[in-house]
């Protein structure tokens, strides 16, 4: 086993052609992976560790985090629970609930020593925001603490991140979408996220990522909601887009017109505000379950199609022709990603092979540390993936991964292949400066390997020949 760059398996072969009119991605690095956080005084490690778990929230009213000095800018990310959709009342369609964090100020500090002594500066205040996940840019230059802080409710918050914008980094995201995406983006049961999976194959990159998913909306309340949707996602260089389950709800074409129009209005707002957006073609129902038996019209997938081109965007995933090949993916009602069976693990898989074109373009020179092992090399590779700088010391041995936390706990340790299967996900608990090896067995090629700890979780390229 050894460790490999970022795998060439999406190059732009005509960049023109399959990146159109989309320039380099600057990284912003996350600095904010397994950090300490102090909720309320207490310490914990459930809002940096990656995961979106729905028992793993905070009510705190006060968070701290403490960063290493370096990034003059942040851009904190927050994703709070609700009912998993991104607002509750963007769709008549159906009810949605939840607590966003609504007004707070972000403060930082310089010579912190707890989160709670020294000298802090505001940095910013937000007031009256409705939505479960945005983010905020702050300055940081010369400090190594933000806090924020809150007089309200602030609901359940799943995560935060902070991501170094110093050199003003716009590989920034959100996720528009319906309740495919609610349900399947922002899904628990999912291991390794489009970001995780980005960052995988091209470390450099670590994609700050926002869930936009409301269960019940179309196109048409998607553009009556447009202003709400700039303000509170206009600060992100791309929207990924999943639309139109609703619009072609039951497989007739009497609404494509709209849909189209709609569409065409979101493109066009996007792009007056600097935004690239990327539209995937709409997942494919099962006829077996669905009610009456109906599909997706295929005149709207031809709507995707064309605006795809039409526009100049870049190609996004194919969700039909996957899922129409994958039934089994699919809730009992036909239409949802199940959880249990993949299906938003898929979801996250698709969205990234269909935006690695855009890094393969982008990629930055890495530092040595970074190149492949040589043939007759050490069999024992040490690494610290950016994503968990501090989650644990760890090394490959042979076929075996060893692990070495700095907090005793349970630590997790899975394997995707690069379809977005999962060859094999195990756990221990590990004491404190102890040392557990798990065992891998596997057929030869490329894989993601993920270690989890109470200290956070970090995700590496390895190959078995």
């Amino acid at each position: 086993m050894e460790k490999t760059k970022a795998l060439g398996l999406f190059l732009c072969v005509a960049a023109m052609a399959i990146c159109p009119q989309v320039k380099a991605i600057t990284p912003n690095p996350l600095v904010s992976g397994g950090v300490k956080a102090i909720a309320d005084g207490t310490e914990t490690d459930y809002l940096t560790d990656g995961s979106l778990i729905n028992w793993k929230y905070s009510t705190a009213k006060k968070i701290a985090f403490q960063l290493k000095e370096g990034p003059t800018k942040l851009r904190i990310n927050w994703e709070s629970l609700g009912d998993c959709a991104w607002a509750t009342n963007f769709t008549t369609g159906c009810g949605h609930s939840g607590t966003a964090l609504s007004d707070f100020k972000i403060f930082t500090s310089a010579n912190s020593t707890n989160g709670v002594d020294g000298d802090w500066t505001l940095a910013t205040e937000v007031k009256g925001n409705p939505v479960m996940a945005r983010g905020v840019d702050i300055d940081f230059a010369g400090k190594s603490w933000f806090r924020i802080e809150s007089e309200k409710e602030v609901g359940q918050i799943l995560e935060v991140q902070a991501f170094d914008m110093s050199n003003d980094g716009d590989d920034t995201w959100f996720f528009m979408g319906t309740s495919i995406s609610q349900m399947g983006i922002k899904q628990q049961d999912t291991d390794s996220t489009t970001a995780d999976l980005i960052h995988a194959r091209h470390p450099d990159f670590t994609p700050a990522m926002l869930r936009g998913g409301i269960g019940c909306i179309n196109s048409t309340e998607v553009v009556a909601h447009l202003g709400e949707y700039l303000e509170y996602a206009g600060n992100v260089k791309y929207w990924a887009i999943e639309m139109g389950t609703n619009d072609a709800w039951g497989g007739g074409d009497w609404n494509v017109g709209t849909f189209e129009k709609n569409m065409q209005t979101i493109i066009d707002s996007a792009k007056a505000h600097g935004i690239t957006p990327v539209l995937a073609r709409i997942i494919a129902t099962n006829p077996a379950k669905t009610d009456g038996g109906w599909q997706i019209n295929p005149k709207f997938l031809d709507v995707i199609d064309n605006l795809t081109q039409k526009n100049g965007l870049p190609k996004g995933p194919d969700f039909y022709s996957y899922f129409e090949a994958h039934p089994e993916l699919l809730a009992n009602d036909g239409v949802h990603p199940n959880g249990e069976t993949g299906g938003g693990k898929a979801m996250h898989r698709l969205w990234a092979e269909a935006l690695a074109p855009l890094y393969a373009t982008s990629s930055i020179p890495t530092s040595s540390s970074s190149e492949p092992e040589t043939p007759g090399s050490s069999s024992t590779t040490e690494f610290i993936a950016l994503t968990a700088p501090a989650a644990a010391f760890v090394q490959l041995q042979g076929q075996n991964i060893v692990v070495s936390p700095q907090l005793p706990g349970e630590v997790t340790f899975s394997l995707v292949d690069m379809t977005g299967h999962v060859v094999a996900n195990t756990r221990a608990y590990v004491q404190q400066g102890a040392t557990h090896s798990f065992a891998v067995q596997a057929p030869a090629g490329s894989y993601i390997a993920t270690v989890r700890g109470p200290g956070g979780k970090a995700s590496i390229n390895v190959r078995f020949k």
